[in-house]
């Protein structure tokens, strides 16, 4: 992400519709998890740590970014154990192994996700969980991943694909953001077809007025009821929760 949006980040994430309701549906998967209280998690990719307050009360967090600004940030939280660190290759906390990893809106940041999601499953427990979201649908690419650079955006088979082939067993696979989808797809189209868009990109970190992003909130989060028992076919985003099999992950295509 640019940097010079992780202040505009850590100002709005705690009460910014988007970011409330996305871990809103998150919690409720993760309750489904029965997880012990002292269990290792690890936030990769964890920004400015909006995510640590719902991590931080189901076991110990560990944390880890690979900007010293975002973790500047996490860090007056206190909520976390954090190291700078990078995936696949720069994963720190030697000798800790993981109930639980979480990575929202992080693969798609990565230019080797398959190697990231293989190293992660060599730092779990077996039979540890991963749950993770990104971004769905190439065709809704628009200046929100050119501002976050994002490097891809995901089709549910592929998510899938790359999953099985890090060594994990997939429990649950589903798109989310379903109910606002058609009112933020066809934002991201005007806003791809708008002249200049590719040379003027554009965050969407702004804080709506309270009535409105609690309404949004509200709507948003309501996907939260039906998250982990129903498989929904379109949204603007993906989730997913799987279980890292035991052994080793499959090897990389030509490296067998």
């Amino acid at each position: 992400m640019d940097p010079s949006l992780y202040p505009r980040m850590a100002a709005v994430e705690d009460a910014h519709w988007w970011f409330a309701a996305r871990r809103a549906i998150v919690g409720r998967l993760l309750d489904r998890l029965e997880l012990a209280p002292d269990a290792a998690i690890l936030e990769p990719g964890c920004g400015t740590g909006g995510n640590f307050p719902m991590l931080a009360r189901r076991g110990r967090l560990f944390a880890m970014d690979n900007d010293p600004a975002a973790l500047r940030f996490a860090a007056a939280r206190g909520l976390a154990e954090l190291a700078e660190g990078a995936l696949p290759d720069q994963i720190p906390f030697d000798g800790v192994r993981f109930d639980l990893a979480v990575m929202t809106d992080v693969l798609e940041h990565l230019d080797d996700p398959a190697g990231a999601l293989r190293a992660l499953h060599a730092r779990l427990k077996p039979g540890g969980a991963l749950l993770i979201t990104v971004p769905a649908g190439p065709w809704m690419w628009s200046d929100h991943d050119l501002t976050h650079h994002h490097r891809r955006r995901f089709r549910a088979a592929e998510l899938n694909a790359l999953l099985g082939a890090g060594g994990f067993a997939i429990a649950y696979l589903s798109h989310y953001n379903f109910v606002l989808f058609p009112l933020i797809a066809g934002a991201r189209i005007l806003q791809r077809l708008r002249p200049g868009a590719s040379s003027t990109p554009r965050h969407d970190l702004a804080m709506p007025p309270a009535p409105l992003n609690r309404a949004l909130r509200a709507v948003f989060a309501s996907e939260r009821l039906l998250i982990g028992s129903v498989r929904v076919p379109f949204g603007v985003s993906l989730i997913a929760l799987a279980r890292a099999v035991p052994g080793p992950a499959p090897a990389a295509a030509g490296n067998a």
